[in-house]
């Protein structure tokens, strides 16, 4: 038990979060059962020792252990927590609980015969807590960490503390909103980084982010698909393939028979691989109003652009990207579904939206394109930095709003010298 103790010490004393998670003030801490599901490279193991850190610095009665840890092969998660409570334990938290056999058949016992004891654990976002967990169903609180939002990044490379802002404040006073930010920093200068490599926290390692992502994928597929869905090794060539051609495809339809006869396998069996890879949070699927799997989803999508950038890093288009920023970003509070004809996406089906990148605003805008043609170097610009956007169009507004002016002034002369010459003639 003691060697638990020590690398408990040793993990919390350097656990150094680069990034305060939202998710750690909206869960609630007085359940005695919780549950934190989250797609491998998140920052789940993170998150326990930051929350063991915060809370009970080097008190003994808080405890994180591992599920890797080979003392588990051969002894019952039941009986640590016994030992763990006679000890004076408190609050177990528990990194990776899939990899413990009949892990909630234990965790069921563990509530039912330690009333006084809090468990906190983490486990793939391919787990279904509730639906596939009779034993938990009643007694868990499952929640969702999330790659970090723009915000969060953008705080992280900045050292600044902007705030959460809901949707409804967002459209109701973004013009505000967006003022505010924009007198401390430029959130377009970070915007691409944030699409390419800024959703998980492991960029800030000193390892290639993509291949570290690559890898991640790949075990996402290999640990979290295969060992949770107990789905034979020899099916995952044919699930990464599937991956793959989803992926190059773009957000789009999927044709299912043609998937089936690429992947060698039957049209029912992609649908339950396209949820599963859904579940590991690799793809996003968007249904039209009303409908949802089993039925085949009107566009599959990656989970979020990173993944993009790996898998297929010079096919990527820029609408695609953002189609693919904006799902991720609403998924976590909202439901998202396909909009009609040129409307992107309904949110909580009663918003539309249509997503334009920023060529689409040119081609769409009459004083944009005559402005470019008067002052072409600005083409220059904007192909090497389209974040210079914001700059252009403020540059069209304020030379079109002295232009107008100047109008209303020569008006004002003609109409003072016709007064004159009225005045004269009487």
């Amino acid at each position: 038990m003691e060697s638990f103790y020590r690398t408990h010490a040793y993990l919390v004393e350097h656990t150094n979060a680069p990034v305060r998670r939202d998710l750690m003030d909206e869960i609630d801490w007085s359940d005695r059962l919780i549950g934190i599901k989250g797609t491998r490279g998140v920052g789940k193991t993170t998150f326990l020792l930051q929350y063991a850190k915060e809370k009970f610095g080097t008190d003994r009665s808080c405890l994180f252990i591992n599920m890797n840890n080979f003392y588990f092969s051969g002894h019952s998660l039941v009986d640590f927590v016994n030992e763990f409570q006679k000890r004076g334990g408190k609050v177990l938290l528990i990194d990776q609980v899939f990899k413990h056999p009949d892990w909630s058949k234990e965790l069921r016992m563990c509530y039912d015969r330690f009333p006084n004891l809090k468990i906190v654990f983490t486990g793939s976002s391919v787990m279904r807590l509730k639906e596939e967990n009779l034993e938990l169903r009643d007694i868990v609180k499952s929640y969702n960490l999330r790659g970090f939002s723009f915000r969060e990044f953008l705080n992280l490379q900045t050292g600044m503390k902007f705030r959460a802002y809901s949707l409804e404040e967002i459209l109701s006073n973004h013009e505000q909103i967006a003022k505010g930010i924009l007198s401390k920093v430029r959130p377009l200068d970070f915007f691409q980084d944030y699409l390419h490599h800024g959703f998980y926290p492991f960029f800030l390692e000193k390892r290639n982010f993509s291949e570290n992502l690559l890898k991640t994928m790949n075990m996402m597929v290999e640990v979290d698909i295969l060992l949770i869905k107990q789905i034979e090794l020899k099916y995952l060539s044919k699930i990464k393939k599937l991956l793959y051609l989803l992926a190059v495809d773009g957000p789009k339809a999927p044709n299912v028979s043609q998937l089936a006869t690429d992947i060698q396998t039957s049209r029912a069996t992609v649908m339950n691989y396209i949820k599963y890879l859904a579940d590991a949070r690799l793809i996003n699927l968007v249904y039209p109003k009303g409908e949802e799997f089993p039925k085949k989803p009107s566009k599959i999508m990656m989970h979020n652009s990173n993944l993009m950038y790996s898998i297929y890093p010079v096919k990527v288009e820029e609408q695609d990207v953002l189609d693919t920023f904006f799902v991720n970003t609403m998924w976590k509070d909202h439901k998202v579904h396909k909009g009609d004809k040129n409307i992107s996406f309904m949110v909580d089906e009663v918003m539309p939206f249509r997503i334009c990148c920023e060529g689409t605003k040119i081609k769409n805008n009459p004083n944009y394109q005559k402005y470019l043609r008067e002052n072409s170097f600005w083409y220059k610009i904007l192909n090497r930095s389209p974040q210079s956007f914001k700059n252009f169009e403020d540059e069209v507004k304020h030379n079109y709003r002295l232009k107008f002016t100047d109008r209303i002034g020569e008006t004002l002369k003609t109409i003072e010298m016709i007064q004159n010459v009225l005045s004269t003639l009487k």
